[in-house]
């Protein structure tokens, strides 16, 4: 491992009306990795981090969100999971949506049928109390992040 840049990843945790958290299953590196995580992605160069969220959310859902309130910005050491020269730094936020009920979710997990080598990723509504550990979310930031809003619940 050579770590040579910051990678800043923007992620937003959204709650519906039924107390539900979204959560995005992803197909990454050619499909050769499978991620539970929050919805979210990559600082772009001339952003703030609102901004990007906004941004991500949209690209990823097709809805628009309102980012509010600050959750958590990674205060540890995390190389990325995606490639082999970067060192993750993840901040989340709460997003609030009024569209909720129009990003396409499934039920099930990794519900994709897509060729092999491919990258894609569907979204599901999951009950916060039912997480529990690295087999419903990938990400050690995103643990992180996780333990904070259980305990909210």
């Amino acid at each position: 491992m050579n770590i040579t840049r910051f990678n800043v990843r923007i992620y937003g945790v959204l709650k519906n009306s039924l107390n539900q958290i979204l959560v995005s299953d992803e197909l990454v590196k050619k499909g050769s990795l499978r991620v539970t995580k929050f919805p979210g992605g990559g600082l772009e160069f001339g952003e703030g981090l609102r901004e990007a969220l906004q941004r991500e959310f949209f690209e990823e859902t097709q809805v628009k969100v309102q980012v509010k309130e600050h959750i958590y910005t990674s205060d540890f050491f995390v190389p990325s999971a995606f490639d082999n020269d970067s060192q993750v730094i993840a901040v989340y936020y709460w997003v609030d949506c009024l569209e909720w009920q129009q990003i396409k979710v499934t039920e099930k997990k990794f519900d994709f049928n897509v060729p092999k080598g491919t990258e894609t990723e569907s979204f599901r509504w999951v009950e916060v109390h039912e997480m529990k550990n690295e087999t419903d979310i990938s990400l050690p930031t995103d643990a992180a992040v996780l333990k904070i809003i259980t305990s909210l619940f």
